[in-house]
């Protein structure tokens, strides 16, 4: 009898997804126009343009801190047009957020800091405590566990705000201009944590303005004008 055919295995769904996504604020402005792509697990992508091409609204429709205006989002498979607003905290723990200004609680410690996505999760005490040591031993900082932020620098900061998004293992982290305010070392160096991130099993997508550092890296790289995708680079399809 002839052997049976094997059907070929179904390619994995995508992790992130926008399909036609438009965000027109109040008085028309459109800072997304039509915006479709899609992001696999582990994966490390760069979104780039010019100041207000979208960079940033784009991370927001992941983050709902903003909702798309026609089209749909869709993480994991989930349209994030259909989550509730009691429903967006649970939502937020599949995706980490680090901000260009960090956002650290200036009267808290390291340790808490990295901590209060866990708190907030309720995590048992014990599990809460070897997480978060882990997280900052990864970005390098858990001799310092106790200082306070206020001690730091900027790009210490910014990793103390690396291990805060990561600590909950979220699926996807999104970094806006992560490296703005930082020197070309200390940028280089927080870029090489992000690096680090897919092969842990965390999709990384930033927003930067860095060509140099973006070039460097040699990742796929999303291109936004005025809103629009107009390139999606992906190093090795071309010359």
């Amino acid at each position: 009898m002839p052997a049976a055919v094997r059907a070929p295995a179904a390619e994995p769904a995508p992790l992130l997804r926008f399909e036609g996504v438009t965000k027109r604020y109040a008085g028309g402005h459109e800072a997304l126009r039509e915006l479709s792509f899609e992001m696999g697990r582990g994966e490390m992508v760069f979104v780039t343009g010019h100041s207000g091409a979208g960079k940033s609204t784009l991370l927001k429709l992941i983050h709902l801190a903003e909702r798309a205006s026609r089209g749909q989002v869709l993480l994991e498979g989930r349209n994030l047009a259909q989550v509730a607003a009691r429903e967006v905290p649970y939502l937020r723990r599949r995706v980490g957020m680090v901000f260009q200004d960090h956002r650290l609680l200036l009267d808290r410690s390291l340790f808490d800091n990295v901590a209060l996505p866990l708190l907030i999760a309720g995590t048992p005490r014990p599990e809460l405590e070897r997480r978060v040591r882990a997280a900052l031993e990864r970005v390098g900082l858990l001799a310092r566990e106790r200082s306070s932020p206020l001690a730091l620098s900027a790009g210490e900061q910014q990793r103390v705000g690396i291990a805060r998004a990561i600590i909950a293992q979220p699926p996807l982290l999104v970094a806006d201009e992560p490296t703005g305010n930082l020197d070309p070392q200390l940028a280089e160096d927080i870029m090489a944590l992000f690096a680090e991130l897919p092969s842990q099993g965390t999709a990384v997508l930033v927003a930067s303005h860095d060509l140099h550092l973006v070039r460097r890296l040699g990742k796929r790289v999303l291109v936004l004008d005025h809103g629009r995708l107009v390139d999606d680079y992906r190093p090795g399809q071309r010359a």
